[in-house]
């Protein structure tokens, strides 16, 4: 039986870490640390999401200055909104939840948050320092996955590590991230030829798809330790009656993968929990680094 990654147990225990190290640099701030989630429209999944964050950020200290416009509001209204919490001191995080109601362009209004306050680590600039081995916030999902391996002490120095998926959000700092531990890394996306003959190389394989349980037993190398990045929630079952609410499930067929696999993380309850709580870390150390202090978070965030 494969090791469970368990996100929800070490997120809480990363938030014991957040609540120390905020309690310990209050006084020489002279303020919390402050974390601002900008939501345009009613998506019902991003309400849900933005709600967890805000949750979070009581639990270990952060002050939440979110703002919330109307699906109808033209792009330099929301320009406006960054460019407010980017000269906010009291700001040290802006998120700008995604997806974006239609007409309004992500990459353009992501380019204007202040690099030092982007708290997804999505910035040009700062994909750039992660490629560069800088200092510099980090794309929270995949700084989570890193999180979650090294607290299963796998071994990534010499792995050979396979991403399924290219996407700046996900699969590409993942590479760069797996690069950096010094494993042997290969990107895979949809186009790949023969997808099962180059996963079943890997020691460390990452699904970052976004395809409902692409990938199952025929993919895994026996032994192997699949991160599965991917949640979706499946139609419900019409055998099941008219009130029956579909599955959540990953883009890795857990029940077929998890016997064969030395550790996998579940869905939910893997890799979720840990995008949200490197979204505080990222909040705490920029904190930090306005305020002069040291970083007791260098093993998340450099």
């Amino acid at each position: 039986m494969a090791l469970r990654l368990d996100g929800r147990q070490l997120a809480a225990a990363l938030e014991l870490r957040l609540r120390s190290a905020i309690a310990a640099g209050l006084e020489q701030a002279g303020r919390p640390p402050g974390l601002a989630v900008l939501r345009v429209g009613d998506d019902p999944a991003s309400g849900v999401y933005v709600a967890n964050k805000e949750k979070a950020c009581e639990r270990v200290g952060i002050t939440s200055h979110g703002a919330h416009l109307a699906a109808d509001n033209p792009a330099d209204a929301v320009a406006a909104v960054i460019e407010r919490l980017n000269a906010d001191p009291s700001v040290d995080g802006i998120l700008l939840q995604l997806p974006l109601p239609k007409g309004l362009e992500e990459s353009p209004l992501l380019a204007l948050i202040d690099p030092e306050k982007d708290a997804d680590g999505l910035h040009t600039l700062n994909l750039g320092r992660l490629a560069k081995g800088e200092s510099g916030p980090r794309s929270c999902t995949p700084a989570g996955v890193m999180a979650l391996l090294r607290q299963a002490q796998v071994s990534l120095s010499g792995a050979r590590a396979v991403v399924v998926g290219r996407s700046l959000l996900v699969g590409q700092p993942m590479a760069l991230m797996l690069q950096a531990a010094d494993a042997t890394v290969t990107v895979a996306h949809s186009r790949t030829r023969d997808l099962a003959a180059l996963t079943r190389q890997a020691d460390v394989l990452v699904v970052a798809a976004g395809q409902p349980l692409l990938i199952g037993a025929e993919h895994v190398r026996p032994g192997a330790v699949v991160v599965d990045v991917g949640i979706h929630r499946l139609p419900p079952d019409p055998a099941a009656g008219p009130g029956a609410k579909g599955k959540l499930c990953g883009d890795v067929r857990f029940e077929e993968v998890e016997p064969i696999a030395a550790a996998i993380t579940p869905v939910p309850g893997g890799v979720g929990p840990m995008t949200v709580t490197m979204l505080l870390v990222n909040t705490v150390v920029a904190w930090g680094r306005r305020h002069g202090l040291d970083n007791p978070l260098a093993d998340l965030v450099p």
